[in-house]
């Protein structure tokens, strides 16, 4: 298999934790999986040094430790768009070496489970998004999106964009579901909309908190509620 490079319709709709779901999940079906923040920003500080909460809560999942040059390339203190935080503090981030770390651990694992860094639409460097980046890692795409008022809009504007952006997508998957008409609606009306299936909706659940590094029982929550053999068998 390849690459499944997880995006969102906007930061803080869960990609981390859908990333580190699926990786758990996959590996639960036998598949070795590898793990990679492509960039990140507001990074955290410890013992002095920058790490990437994003890459240890996926880790931590799957439970393996792996050299942090491979998992997160890139660690930004400033909480904001990458490529405004990079000029900020002065770092140069160079796209082929995103790249080229993703490639080889493609060569290790089955599967490599790619996170973004906000939106589809977010800068990594100067001209350059995130749709770029993906693009030009040449990996298909989830696309995590909320499942609330709103996220019809959101989604498929995201979708139709990543469409004309030349990007493979993969599904989507709605997370935080809390119930009620709209958020019931809205899976089936983004479907209708884009052609683009929906691979799986999350409930909400307040034992996952991602900002705390706690992934609660979000593989099983994926493992119950997305088509794990549909993305397994899309045409990489």
């Amino acid at each position: 298999m390849t690459g499944i490079f997880i995006t969102g319709t906007d930061t803080n709709v869960g990609k981390t934790v859908i990333a580190a779901g699926l990786a758990g999940a996959l590996k639960n079906k036998g598949y070795s999986i590898g793990v990679m923040k492509a960039v990140q920003s507001g990074a955290g500080i410890r013992n002095g040094k920058l790490y990437s909460p994003d890459a240890e809560l996926m880790m931590k999942v799957i439970e393996i430790k792996a050299d942090e040059k491979l998992t997160c390339p890139y660690l930004l203190k400033e909480a904001m768009a990458p490529g405004t935080a990079a000029e900020i503090e002065g770092i140069s981030i160079d796209i082929d070496i995103i790249k080229n770390i993703y490639m080889e651990l493609e060569k290790r694992y089955d599967i490599v489970i790619v996170e973004g860094a906000g939106g589809i639409a977010v800068p990594v460097k100067k001209k350059f998004l995130i749709s770029d980046l993906i693009k030009y890692m040449d990996i298909p795409a989830i696309i995590v999106a909320r499942a609330g008022l709103g996220t019809i809009n959101h989604t498929v504007l995201t979708i139709e964009y990543a469409k004309r952006s030349g990007i493979k997508i993969i599904g989507v998957i709605i997370n935080n579901y809390r119930g009620g008409s709209v958020e019931d609606k809205n899976p089936g009306i983004i479907n209708e909309l884009t052609g683009i299936p929906i691979s799986g909706v999350i409930p909400n659940d307040p034992s996952i908190c991602s900002e705390r590094g706690i992934p609660g029982n979000i593989v099983s929550l994926i493992e119950k509620n997305v088509d794990l053999d549909r993305i397994i068998s899309f045409p990489y």
